[in-house]
Parts: C-alpha cells; sequence; structure tokens
C-alpha cells in the first residue's frame, strides 16, 4: 500500500510564492510571499534553490543564511552517503535501496535538480516493488512541477502509468489522475484535465501537490469551462465536495452560479473578479488567464444567444451589464474567428443566430434515418398484418 502521508518534497508552495514576488502586478501579496519563501528554503535547508532565487533578483542574498543552509546540507549528505556505504558493505538490497532513495529524497527535498534526478533514477533501478517505483516515479514529477520542467513530468508520467497498470494500488492510481490532471492544466488541455480531476474529487489524496481547497479550485475553473450545463450542475454545483469547500471559495461560487442560472451580468463581474483573485496570481493558470477568461465570455454568449433566434444589441448588452458598443465589438470579433455563429444587423441593431453547419447536418441525418425507420415500419406491418 501507499503511505498514509506522501510528504510534499520538494515543497510546491515554493515556486508559487517566487512566482508571486516577479510579478509587479501583485506587489500588494509581496510581503506575505516573501516570508513565506524564506520559511520554507530554512525549513527544507534548500541552499540550491536560495542560490537560485538570490541569482533571479527574487531575494536579496544573506551570507549568513547561505553558509547555514549549506553546512546544514554537507552534513546530512555525509551522514547519508555513510548509511549507503554501510549497507552497500553489510546489508541487503532492500536495505541499499531504502538507503538510495533517502539519499534521493534528501536532495529533492533541498532542490537539488540535477543530482536529485540523477538520484532518484539510481534508487529506481535498484527498487523492486513497483509500489515502491510508482512513488519514485511520481517524485520525479514532483520535481518536474516545482522546476517547470515539462519534459520531466511527461517523461515519468508515462512511467508511471506503466508502473501502474503493472500492479499500481488504489490510493497511487487516483494520486495519478491528480497528478496527470495538473500537466494538463498547464499545457491549456483544460477538457480532459477537468475529466480527470473530477474523477479524483471524491477520493483526493494528493496533498504533496496541492492543498484541498486550492485542488477544489482547480476541479470548479476546468469543469465550469469544459461542462454542459446537466453535467455542470451534476459534478461540480451539486458535489458535496465542492458544496463543503465554496463557502471559503466565494467567488467561484459567484462564477460558477451565475454563469448556470444565466445571470450574464453577475457573471461577467464575478469572471473578472475569478482573473484577478484565481487566475492571475496562480503560477500554474496565468499563462492560460486571458485565454480563459475569453473561452468563458465566448460560453456565456453562446448559451444566450441559443435561446433566441434573434435579439437587439440593447437587451443583449443590458443582459451582460456592458455598453452596446462594447458588445459588438466582441461579438464581432468571436463572429469574425468562427467562434459564434451569428450576424449582426447594426443599422437595426439585431443580433440573428445562424444554426451551425454540423448542427444542420445532424438534423439532416436524423429524420433522413428516420424516415427510412418509417418505411421500414411500414413494409414489415404489411408484411405482417
Amino acid at each position: 500500500m501507499a503511505e498514509e502521508n506522501v510528504l510534499p518534497i520538494p515543497n510546491l508552495a515554493l515556486p508559487q510564492e517566487c512566482f508571486v514576488l516577479q510579478q509587479s502586478s501583485l506587489s500588494h501579496l509581496h510581503d506575505t510571499a516573501r516570508s513565506a519563501l524564506l520559511r520554507g528554503i530554512e525549513a527544507d535547508q534548500m541552499a540550491p534553490y536560495y542560490r537560485l532565487v538570490v541569482a533571479a533578483n527574487v531575494l536579496p542574498l544573506d551570507q549568513a543564511l547561505l553558509d547555514k543552509l549549506e553546512g546544514q546540507n554537507t552534513a546530512e549528505l555525509e551522514r547519508l552517503d555513510k548509511v549507503l556505504k554501510e549497507a552497500e558493505e553489510t546489508e541487503g538490497e532492500s536495505d541499499i535501496a531504502d538507503a538510495l532513495r533517502a539519499k534521493a529524497s534528501y536532495l529533492t527535498k533541498i532542490g537539488e535538480k540535477e543530482r536529485a534526478v540523477e538520484a532518484q533514477q539510481l534508487a529506481l533501478e535498484k527498487t523492486a516493488g513497483v509500489g515502491s517505483r510508482i512513488d519514485i516515479v511520481l517524485s520525479l514529477v514532483r520535481i518536474g512541477f516545482f522546476f517547470s520542467d515539462t519534459q520531466l513530468i511527461s517523461a515519468n508520467l508515462t512511467k508511471a502509468d506503466e508502473f501502474v497498470e503493472k500492479g499500481g494500488d488504489w490510493d497511487r492510481r487516483n494520486r495519478l489522475k491528480v497528478y496527470r490532471g495538473l500537466h494538463l492544466l498547464s499545457i491549456r488541455q483544460f477538457k480532459p484535465a477537468s475529466a480527470l480531476l473530477i474523477d479524483a474529487l471524491s477520493t483526493f489524496t494528493a496533498t504533496e501537490l496541492l492543498s484541498y481547497n486550492d485542488f477544489v479550485s482547480l476541479t470548479v475553473i476546468a469543469g465550469t469551462l469544459t461542462l454542459n450545463r446537466v453535467d455542470l450542475k451534476k459534478k461540480i454545483i451539486s458535489a458535496p465536495e465542492v458544496i463543503s469547500a465554496l463557502p471559503e471559495l466565494p467567488t467561484l461560487a459567484d462564477t460558477t452560479k451565475n454563469i448556470y442560472d444565466c445571470h450574464y451580468d453577475k457573471f461577467f463581474v464575478a469572471l473578472a473578479t475569478l482573473e484577478q483573485t484565481h487566475l492571475l496570481p496562480s503560477r500554474l493558470l496565468a499563462p492560460h488567464a486571458r485565454f480563459y477568461v475569453r473561452e468563458m465570455r465566448i460560453l456565456a454568449y453562446a448559451q444566450l444567444l441559443q435561446s433566441y433566434s434573434s435579439l437587439t444589441l440593447e437587451s443583449l448588452a443590458h443582459a451582460f451589464g456592458v455598453t452596446v458598443d462594447f458588445v459588438d465589438n466582441e461579438l464581432s470579433r468571436f463572429i469574425a474567428s468562427g467562434r459564434l455563429h451569428a450576424t449582426i444587423d447594426r443599422v437595426h441593431g439585431i443580433v440573428e443566430t445562424n444554426r451551425p453547419a454540423v448542427k444542420n447536418a445532424q438534423t439532416e441525418t436524423v429524420i433522413r434515418k428516420g424516415d427510412i425507420l418509417l418505411n421500414s415500419i411500414q413494409r414489415l406491418s404489411k408484411v405482417l398484418y
């Protein structure tokens, strides 16, 4: 079985704090982020990572702190090397593997990327059990998340899939869904990410990656964009896990509720707030903030337009709480790019919706097959009666 609690090694909260400190637009969060980053570096004896953030001008150099951390690293690595040497001389393969994993975990913990990856891979070669091998591969994935190394993440997620198929237990299978879901979000694959995160919602245990509330936030953000209204209600709005967390996430609650209830003016306000509070400050989601906001607006416009054959620009602007010029410019852009199936009659101030060609083809197919079925039934009835 998997360990009851997988340690957060490396501490993925720290690159998030580092990201905040690198964004001038998030200056109101800098003091808190700086304190949290320094505390985390000192707690995990992260001399290698401290050197990186100092080199990136994220933190000023405190030579006394660096000397202290490097001394701790040297002492602990010497101890671990001694344990490993004793195991190689007097113990069996299992003890050697344990010693290798201990050293790899420490190098991972302090943020020594290259040596940590090498040590984890060596430990993987020497470890026999499928469960333990999955744990090592997931550690490599976390190193990838920590340093934003997409290639390292992808390669080891593939290995994890292979090991899980050979005999991964229930807990590791569920944690792997969260790992892959986060990776898919990071590369803007919101739909498959949403499916995995929703599937893991009731069984979430991957606290080494992120907190439960952060996990629910990402699940709601992805699901609100990708699910149809029926599934949004069933899998997000009515999910007990979401209901229990949303009181602490009011902006997400407002965004999801208002798009579902068709309160589009309130939805636009909530979406703007969501961008500032959950998307732009997030290391994972910030690169996709503009994409997400645009897609959510398209979703809202499409949801309203599909209920009408035509409606006035003025009523549309009123529904979204914006000016006629704003909605005219935005709809024109989305229509021109083929994202909305409508035309604008600016002279008369009317938006007319068009049935997509795919929908027309589907309708014609249903009618044609229906006619064939009716003819077959009629012929059969003549034979029988």
